[in-house]
């Protein structure tokens, strides 16, 4: 995707950085690290590479352990999903396919082939048969696949540029996208329909989430801003930023009901929605692709175009 093109001329300093414990340094890939997941249980978390392979860590109390590595793809591994079950991971690539892995032995199970371009981001449905997925810029679509057999159920309809981020709303019912073309869109799964569009961004969604409620979405995006959504209502409600720097990746906590963001000149703030300042900011001095929650919703593991995870804990 062309979120890695970017002019450092953009990038502002930070001007107040929070005095937080030094984060520990996992060395994770030898290249990009572009993705990173925790499974359902919080007992492990997986990362995507740009050195073609994607990881399995043991996460023990801050501690990761790494297991063995997934290799499998051709080309740089873009996004990882963890199956509801825990027991499976998906795997999205450069190369054109989606590849899914036993956890227990590394072993592929099955591949999905249809996209014509990179397959940037990934999703299972909450009831694990169906994944979703979005591509970059000669592709542009968002699609279904049956977890079964592999086979597509239906190409949705696509983006006007790469698709970023894909998400289901957690009775599965709905699909969230949001892409290059500075929209999120809202898709009907039973129905496999475009429901509606949602508007606001003046640059690409590069990520989105649900903030403990499946009608209120939050999204970020390379104009710099955070923008909280009603998606019954089809309206931004609130709009946090401009940001110091390209915003790349967010999770929500439900235990802190907070939301974490990560930057491009490596900056990490979490917001707890209500305020228009950061509640906690602090700066990893590396660009920073991705970011998740760990289980206790206050230590932050993020990915670093160094191939390193770094776990920072409030």
């Amino acid at each position: 995707m062309t979120r890695l093109f970017l002019s450092l001329g953009l990038l502002t300093a930070v001007t107040a950085i929070a005095q937080a414990q030094a984060p520990v340094e996992v060395r994770a890939h030898t290249a990009l690290v572009h993705h990173i997941a925790f499974s359902p249980d919080g007992k492990f978390f997986a990362t995507a590479g740009f050195d073609k392979t994607a990881k399995i860590f043991e996460y023990n109390n801050g501690q990761p352990k790494e297991l063995k590595p997934i290799a499998g793809h051709t080309d740089p591994v873009y996004c990882v999903a963890f199956s509801p079950d825990g027991k499976q991971l998906a795997t999205a690539s450069l190369d054109k396919t989606v590849k899914l892995w036993n956890i227990a032995d590394a072993k592929m199970v099955i591949e999905f082939k249809g996209h014509t371009d990179i397959v940037d981001t990934i999703a299972f449905s909450p009831d694990g048969k169906t994944l979703a997925s979005g591509s970059g810029t000669q592709d542009k679509s968002v699609r279904l696949w049956n977890v079964a057999d592999a086979k597509e159920i239906k190409n949705l309809g696509a983006h006007a540029g790469s698709v970023y981020s894909v998400l289901f709303s957690p009775d599965g019912k709905t699909l969230f996208s949001s892409g290059a073309d500075n929209l999120i869109k809202v898709w009907d799964v039973p129905g496999l329909k475009l429901v509606k569009d949602l508007k606001g961004h003046e640059i690409g969604v590069t990520g989105i989430t649900l903030a403990g409620d499946p009608n209120t979405l939050v999204s970020i995006s390379q104009d710099r801003t955070i923008r909280v959504w009603d998606v019954a209502g089809g309206k931004e409600t609130k709009k946090f930023g401009p940001t110091t720097d390209d915003l790349y990746g967010i999770a929500w906590s439900k235990d802190t009901k907070t939301i974490v963001t990560a930057g491009y000149a490596g900056n990490l703030n979490v917001w707890d929605l209500t305020n228009s300042k950061p509640v906690f900011t602090t700066r990893i001095k590396n660009p920073t692709y991705c970011v998740a929650f760990a289980p206790d919703g206050k230590t932050i593991l993020a990915g670093h175009e160094n191939g390193t995870v770094t776990i920072t804990k409030r």
